[in-house]
């Protein structure tokens, strides 16, 4: 996976480059600085940093990792927060440039970052990390590299915005269909045993009417409108158990005619959806966020099943609608759950046709759940 977002103290994570948010002057004080100092052995690492002298806001230098489980240390020094206007942004982007193009020259294969400026210096967390997402992303177009974001424990930041509120509506929207399902599948005290049709559709009824009834006090939609959406939908219930069957085969198929229609692996699906949209595979990869030996892997084995969030990943990649994305896990014997949130936030960003991985993974992160690539 070639951008992953974990939880862990940095001076434990094991990387070619570890950056630290470094003290202008050749000395370290507090938060992050002070913990690698420590952990890299404190007179060691500062005789070699006070070698460097100063270093500039935005600006890198590297040192020996010493004692850390890493070869080097890129020491870059982040902006003290005012109030935006000092610019600060564009010395937090320089930041993150200027330490993975440091790690460039190095030769790194890997490199992990600390949310940069966000303790002492006092950077908003969700911006900051905002501005590590976007720079990161932007070069991993062009560069094959691990990027490791290291966020100290799972309350360090809240991401903020619409976006976010809006994943959480839909999250707690599509619970409801599951309760739904349970409510009308299975018996209960107010019906006494399982329910029949009718009992069903009066259900959904009652359902759609609370709901409308809902949406009418947000909306300007009238009431005959609503009323009429009701009555044309109320004689079908929103589940019933024949929705969840599976479609059977003919009777007089014989086996031998059904193992005869099987249709695409999962592989051969994906190279075919490549091909339709002219993409390259390494426009697939990478807007997977998935590393290109997996995907010689993948496009090598006809029969590869891939791990879920792998799937998902691809069909982000090729920008599949929710029927086509569907179809694509099907391929490898994989469904999207409605009682999975990790399902529904990613259900939420292809519904919406947004596509960017980046911004689906802090989502996922956010929500405490796995984030896609591999």
């Amino acid at each position: 996976m070639p951008f992953k977002i974990i939880r862990n103290d940095i001076t434990k994570v094991k990387a070619d480059a570890i950056v630290n948010t470094a003290n202008p002057h050749p000395t370290y004080a507090a938060g992050t600085d002070a913990a690698i100092y420590k952990a890299a052995g404190a007179d060691l690492l500062l005789a070699e940093r006070k070698k460097i002298g100063q270093i500039e806001c935005g600006q890198t230098a590297a040192t020996s990792a010493f004692a850390l489980p890493a070869k080097y240390i890129i020491h870059t020094v982040g902006p003290a927060w005012v109030d935006g206007k000092h610019g600060e942004f564009d010395i937090l982007s320089d930041c993150y440039e200027n330490s993975l193009a440091k790690a460039v020259e190095l030769q790194c294969d890997s490199i992990a970052f600390p949310l940069i400026a966000t303790g002492v210096y006092g950077f908003p967390k969700d911006r900051a990390l905002q501005i590590a997402v976007s720079v990161i992303s932007h070069f991993l177009l062009s560069h094959d590299m691990q990027v490791i974001l290291v966020v100290f424990d799972r309350h360090s930041f809240e991401l903020s915005g619409k976006l976010f509120q809006d994943v959480d509506d839909f999250i707690d929207e599509n619970y409801v269909a599951r309760q739904r399902k349970e409510e009308y599948l299975y018996p209960d005290q107010s019906f006494g045993g399982e329910p029949d049709a009718a009992e069903i559709a009066e259900r959904s009824r009652r359902l759609r009417l609370a709901e409308s009834r809902r949406i009418l006090s947000e909306s300007d939609q009238s009431a005959s409108e609503m009323l009429e959406s009701i009555t044309c939908s109320e004689s079908e219930p929103l589940y019933s158990p024949k929705m969840s069957a599976p479609v059977s085969m003919s009777p007089e198929m014989s086996l031998d005619d059904a193992l005869g229609n099987v249709g695409e692996t999962f592989q051969q699906r994906l190279l075919h959806l490549i091909d339709e949209r002219g993409l390259t595979d390494v426009d697939v990869y990478k807007r997977a966020n998935m590393d290109r030996k997996l995907f010689s892997k993948i496009r090598c084995n006809e029969n590869y099943k891939p791990k879920k969030k792998t799937a998902l990943a691809l069909a982000i990649a090729l920008k599949l609608n929710l029927d086509d994305t569907v179809d694509l896990l099907k391929r490898a014997e994989l469904a999207l759950s409605p009682s999975s949130k990790s399902d529904l936030i990613i259900e939420y960003f292809i519904s919406r046709q947004e596509y960017d991985i980046y911004s689906i993974n802090l989502a996922l992160f956010e929500h405490g759940q796995p984030i896609l690539g591999e």
